[in-house]
C-alpha cells in the first residue's frame, strides 16, 4: 500500500491540492470577494406627484440644514415645461454578497475563477516539483494540469463566444464589428502563416512543420479570437479614457485617484510593449546580432546606424525567448490588478451617462439613463468574464510546456505557445 502511495506521489499531490482549492474558493466565496465594495449606481422610478409620503429630494448647495420654509406658489407659465428634480435623482449603493447574487452570469464566474485558480496552482505545483520526465504522464501527476487547462480553455473559449453574441450585452453595431474583424484575422492569420508573404517577414512567429490544414485551423482559430475578443477590448479601451480622465470630464466621482491611473497607464503601456516586441524590426534590436562585431573587426566603415541598431541589446534568441514569456507573464498580471479599476469605470460609465443628460436641457430626458444604470449593474459579472479572460489564457501557456517536457518533442513547440500568444497580441492590439 505504502509502496503505491510513494509510486503514484505527484498525482496524488496534484489532485489533493486542487480538491483543496476547489472547496476553499467555494467556502470563502473568493468570486464574491474579489468584486466586494465595488460602487455602483441606481436610478429610482419616477415617483408620481400627488403621493404624500416622504421622498428623498436633491438639496441645493445654498439650502440650510433644518426645516424647509414655507413656499408660496407661484404662477408658471403653461407653454414652459416643468421638471421635477426629484426624479433625477440616483443613489450610489456599495456592491455586497446579496447584491452581487442577483447579477447575471454570477454563477458562470464563480466556476471560471475558481476553476483557472485551480488550473493555474495545478500548473505552479508541477513546475516546481521535482519530478522524472521519462516515467510518463500517470506517474508524474502531468495528466492533471493538462486536463484542467483542457477543461478550462475549453469553457473559457466557449463562454467568450457566448457572451459576444449576448442579445442585449452590446451594440448591434459591435457584434458586426466583431464578425468583420474574425473575417480579418482569418485573412490576416493566413497570410501570417504563408512563409513566402510580406507579413512574416514582419512578425516573429514560427510554425515549422504545418502542413496546408493545420495552417487553415490556426488561421480560423486567429479568426475566432479576433471576433471573441473585440468587445472586451473596447470596453477595456472606454474604461481606460474614462478613469485616466481623457475625456477632461473633471469629475472626480468618476475618474481614477492616482493610485488607480497608476495602474492604468501601467498596465496599458507594457500591453503595448510586449505587443511590440513580437515585431521583426523592433525584436531585432534585442536579439544578438553576430555580424555587427565582424563589420566592427574589419572597421566598421560599412555600417550605418540602423544597423548598428540591431542586436544592441545582445540578447541570445533562448533569453529573448524568455524575456518574451517574462513580458507576457507580466502583463496579465498588470491586468489582473488593474480589473477592479477598470470594472469600476464600468459602472462610472453609466454614472457620465446621467451627468451628461441631466445637463443636456432644462428638461432631460433620463429614460436612457436609467436604462443604461440597469444594463450596466445587470450585466457586471459578464464584462468581469470578458475583462478575466484574456489574461486568464496568457497563464495556461504553462499547460504547453508541460506537454513539451514530457513529449521531449521539439516539433510540437510552436503549438501551444504560439496559441495563447495571438490571445494576447490581438487583445492588447484591440
Amino acid at each position: 500500500m505504502m509502496q503505491l502511495v510513494f509510486m503514484y506521489k505527484f498525482p496524488l499531490l496534484h489532485a489533493s491540492l486542487s480538491i483543496f482549492l476547489a472547496f476553499f474558493i467555494a467556502f470563502f466565496r473568493f468570486p464574491i470577494l474579489f468584486l466586494y465594495a465595488l460602487q455602483t449606481y441606481i436610478h429610482p422610478d419616477a415617483q408620481p406627484s400627488t403621493s404624500n409620503a416622504l421622498r428623498p429630494a436633491i438639496r441645493r448647495p445654498s439650502a440650510t440644514e433644518g426645516p424647509a420654509p414655507d413656499l408660496r406658489k407661484r404662477s408658471k407659465n403653461k407653454d414652459k415645461l416643468d421638471f421635477d428634480e426629484k426624479n433625477a435623482q440616483i443613489f450610489r449603493l456599495r456592491l455586497d454578497h446579496a447584491h452581487l447574487q442577483s447579477r447575471l452570469y454570477i454563477d458562470h464566474y464563480s466556476v471560471a475563477f475558481t476553476l483557472s485558480f485551480v488550473t493555474l496552482s495545478s500548473l505552479f505545483l508541477h513546475s516546481y516539483l521535482d519530478s522524472d520526465t521519462t516515467s510518463g504522464f500517470l506517474l508524474t501527476g502531468a495528466f492533471v494540469p493538462i486536463l484542467l487547462s483542457s477543461l478550462s480553455l475549453y469553457m473559457w473559449f466557449m463562454m467568450l463566444a457566448r457572451l459576444t453574441f449576448d442579445r442585449s450585452a452590446s451594440r448591434r453595431s459591435e457584434k458586426q464589428l466583431s464578425v468583420l474583424l474574425g473575417v480579418l484575422g482569418i485573412l490576416l492569420g493566413i497570410l501570417g502563416l504563408d512563409q513566402t508573404s510580406s507579413s512574416s517577414l514582419l512578425l516573429d512567429f514560427h510554425f515549422v512543420g504545418l502542413d496546408g490544414f493545420w495552417k487553415l485551423f490556426l488561421a480560423a482559430f486567429m479568426g475566432f479570437l479576433s471576433l471573441v475578443l473585440f468587445i472586451p477590448a473596447a470596453r477595456i479601451a472606454r474604461s481606460f479614457w474614462l478613469g485616466t480622465d481623457q475625456i477632461r470630464c473633471n469629475l472626480s466621482m468618476i475618474t481614477c485617484g492616482w493610485f488607480g491611473r497608476t495602474i492604468l497607464y501601467a498596465s496599458q503601456l507594457f500591453v503595448i510593449f510586449t505587443a511590440l516586441i513580437w515585431i521583426k524590426p523592433l525584436a531585432e534590436i534585442f536579439v544578438k546580432n553576430p555580424n555587427l562585431n565582424n563589420n566592427n573587426s574589419k572597421g566598421g566603415s560599412g555600417v550605418g546606424n540602423a544597423d548598428k541598431l540591431l542586436g544592441s541589446m545582445g540578447f541570445s534568441p533562448s533569453d529573448f525567448d524568455n524575456f518574451r514569456w517574462w513580458c507576457l507573464f507580466g502583463s496579465s498580471l498588470l491586468q489582473i490588478v488593474a480589473l477592479r479599476p477598470s470594472l469600476q469605470m464600468y459602472l462610472n460609465e453609466a454614472l457620465l451617462s446621467w451627468y451628461q443628460r441631466l445637463h443636456v436641457s432644462k428638461v432631460p430626458d433620463l429614460d436612457y439613463s436609467r436604462a443604461k444604470m440597469f444594463l450596466h449593474n445587470h450585466y457586471l459579472c459578464l464584462v468581469v468574464l470578458q475583462f478575466l479572460g484574456p489574461p486568464v489564457l496568457i497563464h495556461h501557456r504553462g499547460s504547453g510546456s508541460v506537454f513539451i517536457t514530457i513529449e521531449c518533442n521539439n516539433e510540437v513547440k510552436y503549438y501551444p505557445e504560439n496559441h495563447l500568444l495571438c490571445v494576447f497580441v490581438i487583445h492588447g492590439w484591440g
